[in-house]
């Protein structure tokens, strides 16, 4: 069983669209995982903007991944790194704290994804 960063069940984060390094709708990883797909975030507008200038388009569906595209608002599982780095700049995404997987907290501390949680 897979825990979140408080210690429970990692809980899905999204299946519409279905995300995950899986597609199974949760934030879990393992070894083939090397981004370390971990937070499930809110994502909003500034992020996507932030993500597409680091080299990361997010906004542009890909039909052949099967990824539509996201829109502000969609529930995404972003890697540790990159939400870290998002911290770093100002434009860290809401999480979803009973979602994100507790690998997580290699690269983040509680207290700023507390202090990013989703109400």
């Amino acid at each position: 069983m897979a825990l979140n960063v408080l210690g429970g069940e990692l809980e899905t984060c999204g299946t519409d669209p279905l995300t995950g390094f899986y597609r199974n709708g949760c934030c879990d990883t393992g070894g083939e995982d090397a981004g370390v797909h971990t937070v499930c975030a809110r994502v909003t507008a500034e992020f996507l903007d932030f993500s597409r200038e680091q080299g990361n388009d997010l906004t542009t569906p890909n039909p052949r991944f099967g990824f539509p595209g996201l829109v502000p608002g969609d529930r995404w599982c972003l890697c540790a790194s990159r939400w870290a780095e998002a911290l770093r700049e100002g434009v860290a995404p809401p999480v979803v704290l009973e979602a994100t997987h507790a690998r997580t907290l290699e690269w983040v501390d509680l207290d700023d994804l507390r202090a990013h949680a989703h109400g």
